[in-house]
């Protein structure tokens, strides 16, 4: 489908799980929200402010700009459209906001203190080697700062992750030589951070039925998230056009 229909039910679905947990299944003194990630800063909106020529009174900001102003001879403001720059290679890519804008759900303790993070895997973080590699360190710095996580990846496998993102992920903390089964390409995992650093993944294929996952509030206890209940949730409420369109 679109990306921008998977960026809607990934939305839902976010939210879909913040309601199960705060509905009852994490205990007194937990709670979820959903948070919007960005990768990178990216302002709302960005303002600029061009230089002008002066007028013939020498008043600025008022003058039509000069005939020359585009062009090379006189020194002003190139647009590439119209001057593009003289090199042998060029590269271009479109940067993508959906993955810019997707949702997360966290949760806090008592103290107001994000404990566990829930990271739904978009299609965006494995289109590049630079948004992939951006991924799994942001992950490992959870991790590292004592956060516990669960990733649901349900899309295939890419030659950036040969078997997986928990593969891709836990090879950086030890070695590792996970391998998928042949018939199930694709993985949910929890992690718990604490003294030992744990790692419980589970492989399905298309069509499974999603298991229940460990959610960890501490290195020792946690709770069970209800993945697939809360998806098929979320899914009955794609439009129609689109489940009949992903329906086997």
């Amino acid at each position: 489908v679109p990306a921008g229909i998977f960026h809607a039910f990934h939305q839902d679905w976010t939210i879909g799980l913040k309601h199960a947990l705060n509905g009852g299944i994490l205990p007194p003194g937990y709670y979820a929200l959903v948070e919007q990630q960005s990768i990178g800063r990216h302002p709302d909106v960005l303002a600029f402010e061009v230089a002008r020529p002066a007028t013939a009174s020498g008043e600025n900001g008022s003058a039509t700009p000069s005939a020359n102003c585009g062009t090379a001879s006189s020194g002003g403001v190139l647009t590439v459209a119209d001057t593009p720059p003289r090199v042998a290679i060029t590269a271009s890519v479109e940067w993508e906001g959906f993955t810019q804008n997707s949702n997360r759900v966290l949760l806090f303790d008592e103290a107001d203190e994000v404990v566990s993070v829930i990271e739904i895997v978009s299609p965006g973080n494995k289109s590049s080697r630079y948004r992939f590699d951006s991924f799994v360190e942001k992950a490992l710095t959870l991790l590292r700062g004592g956060i516990h996580l669960l990733i649901v990846d349900l899309f295939p496998p890419t030659p950036r992750d040969p078997q997986g993102v928990h593969a891709a992920i836990w090879s950086r903390i030890t070695d590792y030589d996970f391998r998928l089964p042949d018939d199930k390409s694709l993985t949910v995992a929890s992690y718990s951070s604490g003294l030992t650093q744990r790692a419980f993944a589970e492989a399905v294929a298309v069509g499974d039925r999603l298991p229940e996952m460990p959610l960890f509030l501490e290195p020792e206890h946690y709770v069970l998230l209800p993945l697939e209940e809360s998806y098929q949730l979320t899914f009955n409420a794609v439009p129609q056009r689109w489940r009949t369109r992903l329906a086997p």
